[in-house]
């Protein structure tokens, strides 16, 4: 099932399964395979993260802001399904419902994989120079993670939620792509009290 992810950037990424998600994405994000799963992420977002989410999308009309959360990813969900998709099979299916369509459809296509592309490419940038655990920017939120991580007992998965204002797939996410490309082996295991915890091995 193609499963999107967005970061704390507003940069919304297609991918073929969560998996391939969590290994690709080097940033802290949220992932959803559903309208009604973002729906639900939507929730919790200021109204001002939906309008700027939905005026970063190409060829979109600029809002200031939608009626509702569920409105607003109700739309942002419609446009967003022709991300990591061939052009060609892509176009073809559009021609089924029309020539007007057809014609839009490659245009779109074209346009969101440049913005895609364009995106991405910052963060291989920004992750290559952590790759030994060095170099990490003071006060960024891999380096508020890591020095949780270093404690002894290290950090559990409710701390971190609490300390980064996550949610547990987003942690889980970090943990499996960020932390892993930056050159960390981080343990996980659950402690005494049975709780998810999570530690950078020496």
């Amino acid at each position: 099932m193609k499963t999107f992810t967005i970061d704390t950037d507003n940069n919304i990424s297609a991918f073929t399964s969560q998996e391939e998600a969590a290994a690709t994405t080097t940033t802290p994000f949220d992932s959803f395979a559903s309208q009604k799963a973002l729906a639900q992420l939507a929730g919790a977002w200021p109204a001002e993260r939906l309008a700027a989410i939905w005026n970063s999308l190409p060829g979109v009309k600029p809002v200031k802001g939608f009626q509702s959360a569920k409105a607003g990813a109700s739309r942002i969900w419609e446009r967003i399904q022709s991300l990591g998709e061939p052009e060609k099979p892509h176009a073809e299916r559009k021609a089924k419902a029309g020539a007007r369509a057809a014609k839009s459809a490659p245009a779109k296509a074209k346009t969101t994989k440049k913005t895609t592309a364009a995106k991405n490419a910052p963060k291989a940038k920004r992750v290559a120079q952590p790759q030994d655990g060095a170099g990490l920017r003071a006060g960024s939120k891999t380096a508020q993670v890591v020095a949780m991580l270093q404690r002894k007992n290290g950090a559990t998965l409710a701390e971190i939620m609490e300390k980064m204002v996550w949610q547990k797939h987003t942690v889980r996410g970090f943990m499996a792509g960020a932390m892993k490309k930056a050159g960390f082996t981080v343990e996980s295991f659950q402690s005494d009290k049975g709780e998810r915890t999570y530690r950078i091995n020496p």
